[in-house]
């Protein structure tokens, strides 16, 4: 998967089809900021005058990469939505046992959920009042639609306990997952990869000890 800066990023085109920032800025520098402020003052709050004040450059630069806020937020969100829809796409999410296809899933939306931390947590946010926003929020729930066909899938086969509601199943497992946008520190004691095994092995074998 690409890591949260290499997508969407270009900058006005010159003269070679090249896309190139005003000094000291980039489109993706432009955008990790604004996602920041969107993050903190919501998306409909923040003006173009507060991302200008943010990054320290007047309104008109920020024209210079991108044509719109809206804009900012078509590319924020596909950085979070790409990353996602990937892990879908990848092999190992459609072949074999269901119980080992759905933990891969679900490890693979932890990963992007702490690599690309502010921009999902922008996703999840959403409250769907432009185009750009309800595009995304469907995206979204397709995605949401598959890890539930996932855990359908795996109850059948008997990998899943079947005396629990399958939706609430589905519904615990992304509140724990969406869950980590609001608490989660990269780069603290507790790594990505600690995270997602302790995710996970709750997710499967529960809080009982072992005996």
């Amino acid at each position: 998967m690409p890591s949260p800066t290499s997508s969407a990023t270009s900058s006005p085109s010159g003269a070679n089809g090249t896309r190139r920032g005003r000094p000291g800025y980039d489109q993706q520098t432009v955008l990790n900021i604004a996602v920041d402020v969107f993050n903190r003052h919501g998306y409909e709050a923040t003006s173009m005058g507060i991302l200008a004040e943010n990054l320290g450059i007047t309104k008109s630069a920020i024209y210079h990469h991108v044509p719109s806020k809206g804009d900012l937020l078509r590319l924020a969100l596909e950085n979070a939505l790409g990353g996602l829809e990937g892990i879908l796409d990848d092999p190992q999410a459609s072949s074999g046992p269901a119980d080992s296809r759905l933990e891969f899933v679900l490890r693979g939306t932890i990963k992007v959920l702490t690599e690309r931390l502010p921009f999902v947590t922008l996703l999840l946010r959403l409250r769907g009042n432009t185009e750009v926003e309800r595009d995304a929020m469907e995206r979204r729930r397709q995605f949401d639609r598959r890890v539930a066909e996932l855990v359908d899938a795996a109850r059948s086969e008997g990998s899943l306990r079947s005396d629990i509601d399958p939706r609430t199943t589905t519904r615990l497992l992304f509140g724990t997952i969406n869950s980590i946008v609001e608490w989660y520190k990269p780069g603290g004691s507790l790594s990505a990869e600690k995270l997602a095994d302790d995710i996970i092995s709750m997710m499967f074998d529960g809080l009982h000890g072992k005996p």
